[in-house]
């Protein structure tokens, strides 16, 4: 495992390692405050900077003072034009003093520390201890995959990966640098020797001048001999780096119900719980695919801003979201390539026989495809009392009940108000060990 060394400077007067102790002292604070803003309805808020408040006491760096009851100091302050060098100040007494408290009475007291959080930070502490559980499926979990992918040039490498027209240009430039003979000068002066030797007979100056020219000749070749055409260090090899792959997809599916008997607040909730669910995927994972589908007696693919904010009415037939869910595995989604979760938001309402059909498809259907799927029923408040911990409710409650004592990757539970979400959220999606799964 690798060590990091911190080895920036210190600030003046400050110790950046005492700043780090101090952030980890209030780490769990800062955590407390943001599940408290959660739980006091300000869900919507989740996806902001905050301001979170600690208090003053231990907010300061530790750091050496002199005592003020002890010692002998003889100094004077700049600016200061009341006291002379050697006279002498009295102390004030007990209790005289204007500290600052936070006892009862006049003036002003000691304010909190606070924190202004970023909305990385924020999503950051909210989302820390969180995971969706088996993301990867199990025979792919420790499995990683790499792609070469080109990076430059480099002077080493295999003959089978040298670029040759960025050899070659290397080459030529170098060649023209060291101005080395070219081919057409030197077959000059080759044709011109051969000319001379063909004559019958040469005069003095002919005899003069082929001699020079087999001079230069000579030169021409030592000079192309010790300049070579291509050398070593114009070789330019093709350079690769691995990176990785990722071996596993995942998709989630953000099921929601918004017929007529999804009332405001019903659908204020089921959007909160699917917001906070959005932040989360995106927040922790860059590589997947969300599906949004919404359903009355209809159930189509919609996108992020009309899945969340559109205005539908109508009868409900949850069967058919669960039928688009299972046509779009089908068609963009094989299951042995994707892992495939999904997450339904309903008020239980649903038409007459349905119910039962809905069970039977995710037992039957798409519990084969999916690694996990949670059920969200949304309930009255006064009905959480009564119906919170029982299996009694509405038809869809019931049906799914069914399926979820039998199949181990189907959690479902209830929500009856906002401060109800974040536990819920919790509980469906908090990490644990990955489940071994019947397929």
């Amino acid at each position: 495992m690798p060590n990091f060394i911190d080895r920036r400077l210190n600030p003046k007067d400050r110790s950046l390692g005492n700043r780090q102790r101090f952030l980890k002292r209030v780490h769990d604070e800062l955590k407390r405050s943001i599940r408290d803003q959660v739980r006091s309805d300000k869900i919507a808020d989740v996806d902001a900077a905050h301001g979170v408040p600690v208090p003053k006491r231990g907010a300061d760096e530790p750091s050496f003072r002199n005592a003020s009851n002890s010692g002998e100091r003889h100094h004077v302050l700049p600016g200061n034009e009341t006291f002379s060098a050697g006279d002498r100040i009295g102390k004030p007494d007990a209790g005289g003093g204007q500290g600052a408290g936070r006892g009862a009475g006049r003036g002003e007291g000691d304010d909190d520390f606070l924190f202004i959080l970023s909305r990385d930070e924020v999503l950051d502490l909210f989302f820390e201890d969180l995971e969706l559980p088996d993301m990867v499926k199990l025979n792919l979990k420790e499995t990683v995959t790499y792609k070469p992918h080109r990076v430059g040039f480099t002077t080493a490498g295999t003959p089978s990966n040298i670029n040759v027209g960025r050899t070659m240009r290397n080459s030529f430039g170098r060649r023209i640098a060291l101005r080395r003979p070219s081919e057409k000068e030197y077959q000059a002066v080759a044709d011109e020797i051969a000319a001379l030797e063909n004559e019958p007979s040469l005069s003095q100056p002919q005899r003069r001048r082929l001699a020079a020219l087999r001079e230069e000749l000579e030169a021409l070749e030592r000079r192309r001999k010790r300049i070579a055409y291509v050398d070593p260090v114009d070789v330019r090899f093709n350079r690769f780096e691995r990176l990785p792959l990722p071996n596993a997809n995942a998709v989630m599916f953000c099921l929601m119900d918004v017929s007529a008997s999804m009332g405001e607040r019903e659908k204020d909730l089921a959007k909160r719980f699917f917001v906070l669910l959005h932040l989360f995927l995106k927040r922790r994972y860059e590589r997947i695919d969300i599906v949004f589908i919404r359903h009355t007696d209809e159930a189509h693919e919609v996108d992020e801003e009309t899945f969340f904010f559109s205005k539908q009415s109508g009868g409900t037939v949850v069967s058919t979201a669960l039928e688009e869910m299972q046509r779009i595995i089908l068609d963009r989604y094989p299951s042995n390539i994707w892992n495939i979760y999904a997450a339904q938001a309903s008020d239980g309402d649903n038409a007459t026989g349905d119910s039962e059909r809905c069970a039977a498809l995710l037992r039957d259907e798409l519990m084969k495809l999916c690694q996990y799927y949670a059920y969200v029923e949304i309930i009255d408040e006064r009905e959480s009392e009564i119906f919170g911990a029982t299996d009694n409710g509405t038809s869809l409650w019931r049906s799914y009940r069914k399926v979820d004592g039998a199949v181990p990757n189907f959690q479902m539970t209830r929500i009856a108000r906002p401060a109800d979400i974040y536990p819920v959220f919790r509980k469906l999606f908090a990490r644990h060990k990955a489940v071994q799964l019947s397929r």
